[in-house]
């Protein structure tokens, strides 16, 4: 592995992150169910990581504020827009996945 400086690494994950947010708005079919069941994540985990980051280093940053940040708009109007209800099957896969 090519060996970075420290701001060169930080800029790269930084441009990562901004890429894996936009992948997600422009897949915003898949629903945050989807990401729990196939890699234990979702956009709501990004929003408390970045929360947690921000707390880190003293940072001024709270819940909703960082899922705007995510969902490019605030969490309600998303949820109204994309989010769609659980299937049975989702439901089972999730409930499978906590007992596993």
């Amino acid at each position: 592995m090519t060996i970075l400086d420290t701001a060169t690494r930080t800029e790269l994950e930084a441009a990562a992150f901004r890429r894996l947010l936009q992948h997600l708005d422009e897949h915003k079919e898949v629903q945050n169910i989807d990401l729990m069941i196939l890699a234990d994540f979702c956009r709501n985990c990004l929003s408390k990581w970045l929360v947690t980051a921000a707390e880190e280093r003293e940072l001024p940053l709270d819940y909703e504020a960082a899922r705007e940040w995510v969902y490019g708009m605030p969490y309600a109007e998303w949820k109204d827009k994309y989010q769609q209800p659980a299937t049975p099957e989702q439901l089972a896969a999730f409930g499978a996945k906590k007992t596993g």
